[in-house]
């Protein structure tokens, strides 16, 4: 997880960790709120590519997550055409692409462990109410880092894939990517459990 993080001394490196979330969090719902608008993704989109310039990573690392990302959203929208107008699925799914890639940009300008503890300081009023604020925190971090590592198992199921001139069926990419994805959570609880955490 620490691996994502690109060391610089830009503004958003700079800015708190906890004004960041939050400031993620902000977006993410005005995004969530005012998608139906014709304007809101373009608008969203140009912003993010704006705050990747603004904390001095280039244009190569948002192009970087969004090829990482390529079959997630594949997925998604292919599975949302099924059910839903092709214009809607076409916002929701560049909604949560446009999502993910700031999540993104928190994990490229922020230390975990910076992270974990803006959170907690931030629940620790809530602890009296049974909220443990540790565990909250560390599941925000898994929450946000999780993303590349399943765009990872995408790009090495497709890799196989294309080794073994395998032709592109959705089938033969969505069970493996999910077995992957359900034994990294498996691995990742066994991981936590051992160390003492809930």
């Amino acid at each position: 997880m620490i691996g994502l993080y690109h060391p610089g001394s830009s503004l958003l490196h700079r800015i708190p960790a906890g004004v960041k979330v939050l400031v993620f969090a902000a977006l993410t719902l005005a995004i969530a709120l005012t998608a139906g608008g014709a304007w809101t993704l373009p608008a969203a989109g140009f912003l993010t590519a704006a705050l990747y310039l603004l904390a001095g990573l280039g244009i190569r690392p948002l192009l970087g997550q969004l090829y990482a990302a390529r079959w997630i959203v594949l997925v998604m929208l292919v599975t949302q055409v099924i059910f839903l107008p092709v214009p809607v699925a076409l916002t929701n799914t560049g909604r949560v692409l446009i999502v993910i890639v700031l999540a993104a940009l928190i994990t490229l300008t922020t230390r975990i462990p910076a992270l974990l503890d803006a959170t907690e300081r931030a629940l620790e009023p809530f602890r009296r109410f049974g909220v443990n604020p540790a565990a909250i925190g560390l599941l925000l971090a898994l929450t946000i880092t999780v993303i590349p590592v399943i765009g990872g198992f995408a790009a090495a199921i497709r890799e196989a894939q294309r080794a073994r001139g395998a032709p592109v069926r959705l089938q033969r990419f969505v069970v493996p990517l999910l077995v992957m994805s359900l034994k990294h959570s498996d691995e990742l609880a066994d991981a936590l459990t051992a160390r003492g955490i809930e």
